[in-house]
């Protein structure tokens, strides 16, 4: 029995599954039939979460602590999540306007859903991640995607932002470390995006600054309520334990907002998910609170694999890859490699057909870059072994060096 597409809402039967997420699934099945498959494709760390804070959490479960929480999270987590912000980001945060989600999907689904109506408009600087249009498309809006390209260090500019708004116009959305391509924001970029927000005092702010760790170079991490906080009572910042603590499947995302801001997701997360995990929370608070060495270590890490990435992708015929200044992934122009025959004779005429070209012929599985709105590039995520990593881009180079045309 098939369902019919008029039964379903309309936002939802227009909008995308998520490409990251297709990849994986057709990992998942290339593995299931016996292929050999290094992915390059997850957005996790390749961590084990820190010993401190699985203590925790099975502490939790031993304690009894396992019951709803208030919705809006365990006021102890609320509490530790301020201080957070204020000891890293300079901000001043109440706990009362902190909000914690099963995940920070969830703070941005809760905040664009509270807040857009049809026929508003969200801006997106391009390469984006894949879940924001969708996101916006399902809460009945229409994204705005503005190309940032090489040129700009793949960073909106205020005279692009500036293009893009409109009387429409409800949210930007800024993303800094980026995914897909590792840009940093610095502060007196975030300045200049400022000055022109600060002429459109109906355009809200989704500051995602969930890579805010993964940061390299000795570069700082800035946040653009910190910068401005003329901005701050229309400023949503968002984060989470995923990236910094490798704690993906944990799914606990926070943020804060103006307060009738936060209300209002509440509100939406009362009648959705009721709130997360007890169990989860109770780690989150052991990750905030507890050592922050693992930060550090894991940012060597992925700071050694970006550097020896990089150098090996460019050194693969018809790939080029700027140095990315964050977050794990490399984001790699494939435009060399486009209108070129495989041996196995597949013509690659886009950067999807050259994403399922390393899939299919060397097991190699990235995602193309025009599922994060431009293209022709590949994203491959470095959160892998040393080894892997090698011989994955081996088998890129290897798989350049053979095609015609």
């Amino acid at each position: 029995m098939t369902t019919e597409i008029g039964k379903l809402n309309r936002f939802l039967a227009t909008a995308r599954p998520s490409a990251t997420y297709k990849v994986i699934d057709r990992v998942a099945a290339r593995r299931a039939s016996g292929a050999s498959v290094i992915s390059l494709s997850a957005g996790e760390p390749d961590f084990d979460t820190p010993e401190h804070v699985r203590d925790a959490g099975i502490a939790a479960i031993r304690s009894g602590q396992t019951r709803y929480t208030q919705v809006a999270g365990l006021r102890t987590l609320r509490e530790a999540i301020a201080q957070k912000f204020e000891r890293e980001n300079g901000l001043t945060v109440r706990w009362q306007d902190t909000l914690v989600c099963s995940g920070g999907k969830q703070v941005i689904f809760n905040a664009l859903a509270a807040t857009l109506n049809e026929g508003d408009e969200v801006v997106i600087p391009a390469p984006y991640w894949v879940s924001y249009p969708e996101i916006v498309q399902l809460c009945g809006a229409t994204s705005v995607v503005v190309p940032c390209k090489a040129d700009t260090g793949f960073k909106l500019t205020p005279a692009a932002l500036q293009s893009a708004i409109t009387s429409k116009t409800r949210w930007l959305i800024l993303n800094s470390p980026s995914n897909p391509t590792g840009a940093v924001y610095s502060r007196s970029e975030l300045l200049g995006l400022a000055e022109v927000l600060r002429a459109h005092p109906d355009v809200l702010v989704l500051s995602d600054d969930i890579y805010e760790h993964l940061i390299f170079d000795g570069l700082q991490f800035a946040t653009i309520a910190q910068v401005e906080p003329r901005l701050s009572e229309r400023v949503l910042t968002m984060n989470g334990v995923s990236k910094a603590y490798a704690m993906t499947g944990w799914r606990i995302g926070y943020g804060t907002g103006p307060r009738w801001l936060i209300d209002a997701m509440e509100k939406l997360q009362g009648q959705q998910t009721s709130g997360a995990s007890s169990i989860s929370q109770h780690a989150a608070l052991a990750a905030l609170n507890g050592p922050q060495d693992f930060i550090l270590q894991s940012r060597s890490v992925f700071q050694r694999r970006r550097d020896e990435v990089v150098a090996r992708l460019n050194r693969a015929p018809g790939l080029h890859c700027q140095v990315p200044q964050g977050a794990f992934y490399a984001f790699a122009s494939c435009e060399g490699l486009i209108g070129k025959t495989t041996r196995a004779g597949a013509r690659m005429d886009s950067d999807e057909a050259v994403v399922n070209a390393l899939l299919d012929e060397v097991g190699i599985a990235t995602v193309h870059g025009s599922a994060f709105g431009l293209g022709p590039y590949i994203r491959i995520a470095y959160a892998l072994d040393d080894d892997s990593l090698a011989r994955a881009c081996d088998a890129i180079r290897d798989f350049c060096t053979t095609l015609e045309g």
